[in-house]
């Protein structure tokens, strides 16, 4: 039997799973450091000393100083975080040893989603977030953005954050983009969002804010809004920098109206750096991978905690709604997990496409429930423009669904399948033919489909393992080889029963022929809606060392019109004078090593 929209109400966690231990405060002392720290735009860490009844208590003084709850909109106030790399079991609530009190708390009170997926590495699933629209419709079907491709986003792609601009929202955008930026046209200001705080890249050194994507292409890689934020340049981890700018809007903002705020965490991707006292927790973790992941996470556990302490300290809270997902699965070799499921980040197995995800909102008709409904990530173009009351044009071909009844209220989701994707450049798989496919699809193509139940895959999904937790490596190497399979050779197709095989243990591929031909005709159908793969070469143009030490926007339409000969002389001589302290910015980068960039 397929799942029945979301079961009944779940038992939250104990007030102890809630309480962080520290030396506690005078009640008064607290109260002055916890407002000060507010009007002064400081990190805050509120829920780390207090005792249940004494943070209640300082809630409500500070609700004297509110606006009144109710407001002049109907509008809910949209706040979407998006994790990096965050693995399945990476949470609480799913079994981690990695406590996140914040994630388990906001998830019981909420809906948590177990039928929820996104794209196996990072553009693609931000991609398909800001458009609704699926891989094969933006042209971004193949690996992620690279900073040195003059590539972006499609600049006619309306975005998430210009619909919502349109019904009267503030967009503001905190964290990473990684959807190009090669033309000023496709930075994160010129696609709806008022401001921008943030990194353009997939990934950088978390304190210095640099990236080296290859030997000598290194830049610096933080920005405000279209310029590079230098003065952030301090030393600060990122978690801890992002949440203290979505204090900063959340306190300058009017609750009255309408507010979207995106906030693109880096953590817990790799390079894997936290603070050190994040790390108290974990030293009984072996694998050192798996400590620093875990004093990642903890980090931003508390980084959430902390923004919905300010949602509810300025007024918003009442009228929110929170929802929290993972881009990908988890990276093992950078100690994550996604235990029980098959494969990792990259994969189109279970692991690297289904997330962690849950909503959290004083407007959901139905709290403490399980949603099992099939959700993606696409659904939320539309469920959040039509939650904002915008509207969304009748000529636009949305992938995604409106799914807030299926949320809210435990109806079915409006969804039946899924196209994970359609990869046509992808390495082919050696054994795969036509034949293999009916005649119906070329099974060396990487693809994988959902429909209801049951899962296709084709060509080379990626990674196949089960890896166990890595904390669990005192285990030795017994336990890793059981877990480990070879492919059959010749193996270019699979199917599976998700529903009743979600760890995709059984491959039903022989056995039921007809549903495989089934599942192959909708590959086809799909395949004949997708538009030209966009994966540019490299354009020498982006280094960052010819454009002052920045990674940027460095690309000119060649039919642009050509500049005088004495304008380009003139631009020539400025450029010698500054040359030296271009050069003085880009020639070192403290923490940065060269590597290949990943999404």
């Amino acid at each position: 039997m397929a799942p029945r929209g979301c079961a009944g109400p779940q038992s939250s966690p104990p007030p102890q799973a809630w309480i962080w231990r520290g030396k506690m405060l005078a009640m008064g002392a607290l109260t002055g450091f916890w407002v000060l720290s507010l009007l002064t735009y400081g990190y805050l860490s509120w829920a780390r000393g207090l005792e249940e009844d004494e943070e209640g208590a300082l809630r409500a003084q500070a609700g004297e100083r509110l606006e009144p709850r109710t407001t002049s909109t109907s509008q809910p106030h949209l706040i979407f975080i998006l994790a990096d790399d965050q693995g399945f079991r990476d949470v609480g609530y799913h079994g981690s040893e990695i406590k996140t009190p914040t994630l388990d708390k906001l998830a019981a009170e909420g809906v948590k989603l177990e039928n929820y997926y996104v794209q196996p590495i990072c553009t693609p699933s931000r991609s398909q977030f800001i458009t609704g629209k699926y891989q094969i419709h933006t042209g971004l079907q193949h690996s992620i953005i690279r900073p040195t491709q003059p590539n972006c986003l499609p600049l006619d792609n309306a975005t998430l954050p210009q619909k919502l601009k349109e019904a009267g929202y503030s967009t503001h955008m905190v964290g990473k983009w990684h959807l190009g930026f090669y033309r000023k046209e496709c930075m994160p200001t010129k696609r709806g969002f008022d401001t921008f705080f943030g990194s353009l890249l997939g990934s950088g050194d978390y304190y210095t804010h640099y990236k080296c994507d290859s030997p000598g292409m290194c830049g610096y890689d933080l920005y405000e809004n279209d310029n590079a934020a230098w003065d952030y340049d301090n030393g600060i981890y990122s978690t801890q920098m992002y949440t203290q700018r979505v204090q900063q809007i959340i306190a300058s903002h009017n609750p009255r109206k309408p507010i979207f705020l995106y906030i693109a965490y880096q953590a817990v991707h790799s390079p894997l750096q936290a603070p050190g006292r994040y790390f108290e927790h974990y030293r009984s973790i072996i694998n050192i991978n798996r400590r620093r992941y875990a004093a990642m996470l903890a980090c931003l556990d508390e980084a959430i905690n902390n923004v919905t302490l300010a949602l509810k300290t300025y007024g918003f809270y009442n009228n929110s709604i929170i929802i929290y997902s993972s881009d990908n699965g988890g990276q093992p070799t950078a100690g994550g997990s996604n235990w029980p499921l098959r494969g990792s980040k990259g994969t189109y197995w279970e692991g690297g496409i289904r997330a962690v995800g849950f909503v959290h909102s004083p407007l959901l008709k139905n709290k403490g429930t399980v949603c099992k409904e099939l959700l993606h990530i696409t659904d939320w173009y539309p469920t959040l423009i039509t939650l904002a009351e915008g509207q969304i044009d009748e000529d636009i071909q949305l992938d995604g669904y409106d799914i807030w009844e299926t949320l809210s209220e435990g109806l079915r989701s409006p969804r039946v399948d899924i196209l994970h994707n359609i990869d046509p450049i992808y390495t082919k798989a050696k054994n795969g033919s036509w034949a293999a496919g009916y005649g119906i699809w070329n099974t060396a193509i990487q693809s994988a489909i959902r429909v209801r139940h049951w899962k296709l895959l084709t060509g080379n999904p990626g990674y196949s393992d089960w890896v166990p937790p890595q904390s669990f490596s005192n285990l030795g190497p017994t336990r890793w080889h059981n877990e480990r399979i070879t492919l059959s050779t010749g193996k270019s197709i699979w199917l599976f029963n998700i529903t009743a095989d979600p760890y995709e243990r059984v491959d039903l591929s022989n056995r039921y022929p007809g549903i495989v031909k089934q599942l192959l005709r909708r590959l086809s159908q799909f395949n004949k809606t997708a538009v030209p793969v966009r994966y540019p070469p490299k354009d020498p143009r982006s280094n960052p060392r010819l454009n002052g030490g920045v990674w940027g926007p460095w690309y000119k339409e060649e039919n642009k019109k050509k500049k005088t000969n004495k304008t380009k002389a003139s631009r020539k001589q400025k450029k010698s004078k500054t040359k030296k302290k271009n050069q003085q910015k880009a020639g070192s980068f403290p923490n940065c090593h060269s590597g290949t960039t990943h999404g």
